[in-house]
């Protein structure tokens, strides 16, 4: 079974992964789920789905989530660099409104995992970057949602360089705040 080394951090149930990574001079292994070992570290709940999508430089991705069908994510990135993002989205939670980043990258190959009723986003910081995330339910098209990503009451502290133009979706520009959707 393959070592990892777990992060928390102010929020409750977030957690950045790191696997212990085999290398030598042909290259690298890596074990990138091995289901013992998450469940050791409290991840227990079962994946359904594997996604993986491609961004450029400068694509913000979200701030997404499921209403009815909420999902737990364990994400990672295979090329490039992302600012990973987590909004805990509980009503019931001393965190609630509140947000945690993380920078995931092809070199550091960490992970995030990010349990059901957290709204989750993505900003490509390198030229080009794959996003691969396992989830525990199926995507349901018309069971989700969002916030905007410059959301004030948030304030999440994007790493947006000088001079780079964000990318995003149409639907991705017209979320409304946090404080719509109580």
């Amino acid at each position: 079974m393959g070592k990892i080394t777990v992060e928390t951090c102010h929020i409750e149930g977030l957690k950045v992964i790191t696997p212990e990574v085999h290398g030598d001079a042909r290259g690298y292994f890596v074990e990138t789920y091995h289901k013992q070992a998450y469940s050791e570290a409290g991840i227990t709940e079962e994946f359904v789905q594997d996604n993986q999508s491609a961004s450029k430089c400068g694509v913000l991705r979200g701030l997404h989530f499921q209403i009815e069908h909420a999902q737990s994510k364990l994400v990672r990135v295979i090329s490039g660099e992302v600012f990973d993002v987590a909004v805990d989205m509980r009503e019931d939670s001393p965190t609630y409104g509140q947000w945690f980043g993380v920078v995931l990258s092809a070199e550091n190959m960490k992970q995030f995992y990010i349990p059901k009723h957290f709204a989750h986003g993505f900003l490509v910081l390198s030229e080009y970057a794959e996003f691969c995330y396992k989830v525990t339910d199926f995507y349901h098209p018309n069971d989700e949602s969002g916030i905007i990503y410059n959301d004030p009451d948030i304030g999440i502290e994007w790493p947006i360089p000088e001079g780079m133009e964000l990318i995003m979706s149409d639907k991705d520009t017209k979320w409304g705040q946090l404080r719509d959707l109580r």
